[in-house]
C-alpha cells in the first residue's frame, strides 16, 4: 500500500505557493504522493479562495522531485478534454513522470455547472466523460488523431511531444458504489477512487466493489483502488487498524483526507508525522 495526502483546492489550501510547500515537506516525510480536488467554486460564503489545481500542480512538481502528483478528480465535462489533455502532458514531462490523472463527472454542488450556464445532468457528464477519455488519450498518442462523437470533434489534430509515462498518464476514474456502470468505466483504465454518496467506503464496500471490477480486468493488469479517511492520531491503534483492513480489502493506496475545515496547522501537523505505519500482512 502507498500513501498520499488528499486536499481540496480552496479554503485554507487556496494558495499555490502553500499548496508547492505542503508538498515538499510531504515528500520530506515519507508520503508517496500528494492528490487534489478539482473545484472552480461559484459562491461558497466568506472564504471562497480557490487555486486552480493545474497550476498548484506545476508548482507543487517544481518543488518536489519523487512524490506521485495528481488530481482526485477533475471533473472532465467541465473542461475541453484537448486543453486537459495538453495540460496534463506538459506536466507529467515536467514532474518527470509523476503525475496521475483523477476524472469524474463532479456535481452541481456548489452550482458548479449551473452558476455558469451549463446543464448539471449526469447522464449528459457521463457521456461526455466517456467521450472525453477517448479523446485525451488519442491526443496523447502523437499520432494524428480525430474524433467524431456527440458533444466533441476533433479533426486531424497531433499533439506533441507525449507525456513522459508511457503507454500513457495512468488514469484513475470516481464510482459512487453501488452504481456499476460508473464501475465498468473504471475497468477500461488504471484505477478506481471509490465513494458511497460522496462518503467514504467501509472496508467491506471496498471488498465487494473491487470484486465486480476484478472479472472485468485483464489478466495480470495492474489496477489501484483508493481508500480515504483521517487518521489524526487520537486512537493510533484503531486508526491503523483501519487502514489495514483498507489494505487487505485490496486498496493499494490510502489517501489521508484534508477536510475544508481542516486548518493548514492541522495539515502540516499531519503531514508531519508520516504515513500511517502498518503491521505485516499475516502470513498464510
Amino acid at each position: 500500500m502507498r500513501f498520499g495526502i488528499n486536499m481540496p483546492n480552496f479554503g485554507a489550501f487556496g494558495d499555490a505557493r502553500t499548496l508547492a510547500a505542503l508538498a515538499r515537506e510531504a515528500e520530506e516525510r515519507g508520503w508517496d504522493g500528494f492528490f487534489l480536488w478539482d473545484h472552480i467554486g461559484a459562491d461558497w460564503g466568506p472564504d471562497n479562495s480557490f487555486a486552480d489545481p493545474w497550476i498548484a500542480l506545476t508548482a507543487m512538481a517544481m518543488a518536489t522531485s519523487k512524490i506521485t502528483l495528481g488530481t482526485v478528480v477533475t471533473p472532465l465535462p467541465r473542461r475541453r478534454p484537448w486543453k486537459v489533455a495538453r495540460e496534463a502532458a506538459t506536466l507529467d514531462r515536467l514532474s518527470g513522470g509523476r503525475l496521475v490523472l483523477g476524472v469524474g463527472i463532479g456535481s452541481d454542488f456548489g452550482q458548479e455547472y449551473s452558476a455558469y450556464g451549463e446543464s448539471p445532468d449526469d447522464r449528459l457528464h457521463g457521456a461526455m466523460l466517456d467521450e472525453a477519455l477517448e479523446i485525451i488519450t488519442g491526443l496523447w498518442s502523437g499520432e494524428p488523431f480525430s474524433f467524431e462523437g456527440a458533444h466533441y470533434q476533433v479533426h486531424g489534430a497531433r499533439y506533441l511531444p507525449t507525456p513522459a509515462q508511457q503507454p500513457r498518464i495512468p488514469i484513475w476514474v470516481a464510482a459512487v458504489w453501488p452504481h456499476k456502470k460508473p464501475l465498468r468505466r473504471a475497468a477500461r483504465w488504471d484505477g478506481v477512487c471509490p465513494l458511497v454518496d460522496d462518503h467514504q467506503m467501509s472496508p467491506d464496500q471496498l471488498r465487494e466493489a473491487l470484486a465486480y471490477i476484478k472479472p472485468l480486468l485483464p489478466e495480470g493488469k495492474p489496477f489501484d483502488a483508493l481508500a480515504y479517511g483521517g487518521t489524526p492520531g487520537k486512537d493510533e491503534a484503531a486508526e491503523t487498524a483501519l487502514v489495514a483492513e483498507f489494505r487487505d480489502a485490496g486498496a493499494t493506496w490510502w489517501q489521508e483526507s484534508m477536510a475544508p475545515d481542516d486548518t493548514l496547522d492541522y495539515a502540516r501537523e499531519r503531514i508531519r508525522r508520516g504515513p500511517p505505519r502498518l503491521p505485516e500482512r499475516p502470513r498464510a
